[in-house]
């Protein structure tokens, strides 16, 4: 064991011993030079069967910490790999384990829990969204220290893994017993993200009842059986945690996140359920008209409910990172799949780096086809609860995929929503420019399906005079007022850029070199007076991208009709 005053490393004065678990000590150290106190996390060979396994483990814990940067995470500074112990230098947390809290106080009122399960929400939804994802599998009250200022850390990595797509199942079993899930134990398949909202349903358990899941009964059963005080939707909250089936759990933590920070909610909706099921019992007793009434009041208090859980989604996904934004979305448009706002501000989301890519193209596809409480698909519902709507998220969608999708043959996708968006009743009356460009991408759509295709006899199968044409024609007028500046720029960016790559097939159409270089200037004197000053960095870049393609299309032309002059 390391002595109280001893230097370790040159540089780590020891302190105090202030911690001891099975197989480690943890003292605190005071690095002098810097004037920081650290903690030093001590295991010794002799202290521990199989030293070179537990030790491979601790390099993997530490590798992995080392990755990771987050509030909730404490941070590795140093490993000395000595002859007769490893060591771990890493911040030092003031504070108690969740495991001592619950043995000097009992049972935690369920808002703290709350706010200590969304403050583990947010950590696990960060490991999660590592590549490859982190699953932390140990999740667990003595694996969580309580800071003074109310705040948690997560610490002890041991357990934790990297999740592999190509594995059918983990190669070891690791967690502790009550609260690991069934997966956990093998042949269940792998562990995966989960697993962990099973164990941190479990914590909660643990925290809020005071029993121990890992101790006989070794069961847990609804929170209100130990405090019926307790609420209804905390309670189901952590029976769908630790629903047996993986399926049956919270997919993500982000939706977790939602129905903590929402349990009133989670309240309403489960006593709407019990009254809807106190409902189907009485039916046959009370006279039809009593019914009708009871039917319409239980329909009232569902819409309102619902109503006000989809505005929670929206203002949630507002105040949200990145990461957990779309989960948000993605539950208000489950929830409503025929209200516009959710929708649209998705594809806010998708396009505010100006890049669609193929994650968030799968992500928005399997959005748009999850079946629903109506038994039809979200798309589905939207087009059939909200036309007009419908429509015009058409035409938004066929923008994403056109100018935005990273890779595929994204102007071929967005044919298909340009196709709804061109025959428009609601946007012809409304935004008629929008049917009108609609119209010409999706002419221009259908030509990207075909370009560089022959025929039978060697022939294309397209012209490209047409094609010019229907280029020429989308890019007409002031886009800035038609559509907006940073569309208007991609806009000019695609005719630019296919009038490089296709000058030679333009030339042999008919095209001519003065229309080519008109085409140019007439572009160049939108620029200078369509747009204002008042640009964004990304649409300076764009610009700046322009003007250097506009100068490599007139050397091509000049390239190409050049050769012409030559012959």
């Amino acid at each position: 064991m390391l002595k109280i005053g001893s230097l370790v490393d040159g540089k780590y004065r020891v302190l105090n011993k202030c911690g001891q678990g099975g197989m480690s000590v943890v003292y605190m150290a005071m690095n002098e030079r810097a004037n920081k106190t650290w903690a030093i996390k001590e295991v010794r060979k002799n202290g521990v069967r199989n030293f070179d396994v537990v030790k491979q483990g601790l390099i993997v814990e530490t590798d992995l910490l080392k990755r990771l940067k987050h509030p909730n995470l404490p941070s590795i500074v140093d490993v000395i790999d000595g002859d007769g112990s490893f060591l771990i230098v890493m911040d030092y947390i003031e504070g108690k384990t969740l495991k001592d809290v619950l043995r000097e106080y009992g049972p935690q009122p369920q808002e703290s829990v709350i706010d200590w399960a969304k403050q583990l929400c947010d950590v696990l939804g960060y490991l999660h969204s590592r590549k490859p994802p982190i699953i932390y599998r140990d999740m667990k009250p003595s694996n969580v220290m309580l800071k003074p200022d109310g705040s948690i850390m997560l610490f002890d990595f041991g357990a934790a893994r990297e999740y592999k797509l190509s594995s059918m199942e983990d190669t070891t079993c690791l967690g502790t017993r009550g609260y690991a899930a069934p997966e956990q134990y093998g042949g269940h398949g792998q562990t995966d993200p989960r697993t962990d909202i099973y164990c941190l349903g479990a914590t909660m358990y643990h925290l809020v009842t005071g029993h121990n899941p890992g101790e006989p009964p070794y069961k847990m059963y609804p929170i209100r059986q130990w405090n019926p005080s307790l609420s209804v939707g905390l309670e189901n909250i952590i029976l769908k945690c630790t629903q047996e089936n993986l399926a049956d759990r919270y997919q993500s933590c982000a939706e977790l996140f939602y129905d903590l920070e929402n349990y009133q909610l989670v309240d309403t909706r489960v006593r709407a359920k019990m009254f809807s099921k106190f409902r189907r019992f009485a039916v046959t007793a009370v006279l039809a008209a009593t019914f009708g009434v009871g039917a319409l009041c239980l329909h009232f208090m569902e819409e309102s409910e619902r109503n006000n859980t989809y505005t929670a989604c929206l203002e949630n996904a507002e105040k949200s990172s990145d990461t957990r934004k779309t989960g948000f979305l993605k539950q208000a448009i489950n929830l409503e799949p025929d209200r516009q706002d959710a929708w649209n501000e998705l594809l806010k989301e998708y396009s505010r780096d100006q890049i669609f890519s193929s994650d968030e193209d799968s992500e928005l596809q399997g959005i748009m086809m999850v079946t629903g409480d109506r038994n039809e698909s979200n798309i589905d519902a939207f087009r059939s609860g909200n036309p007009d709507e419908y429509e015009s998220f058409c035409y938004d969608v066929g923008v994403l995929y056109y100018y935005y999708l990273e890779s595929g043959n994204g102007k071929t996708q967005a044919g298909t929503y340009f196709a709804v968006a061109k025959d428009s009743g609601f946007l012809q009356e409304t935004e008629p420019s929008k049917v009108a460009r609609a119209e010409r991408l999706y002419e221009i759509s259908n030509y990207y399906s075909r370009l560089g295709m022959v025929d039978s006899t060697g022939d294309s199968t397209i012209s490209y005079q047409e094609y010019w044409d229907a280029l020429t024609r989308l890019s007409a007028g002031n886009l800035v007022e038609l559509d907006n500046p940073t569309t208007a720029l991609l806009m000019y960016q695609e005719l630019v850029g296919q009038m490089v790559t296709w000058t030679a097939e333009f030339k042999d159409a008919g095209v001519t070199e003065n229309e080519m270089l008109e085409q140019l200037a007439s572009m160049e004197e939108h620029m200078s007076m369509d747009f204002d000053g008042d640009l964004t960095t990304a649409q300076k870049d764009s610009m700046a991208t322009l003007e250097s393609a506009i100068v490599q299309a007139r050397m091509a032309i000049s390239s190409a009709y050049k050769t012409v002059g030559n012959q």
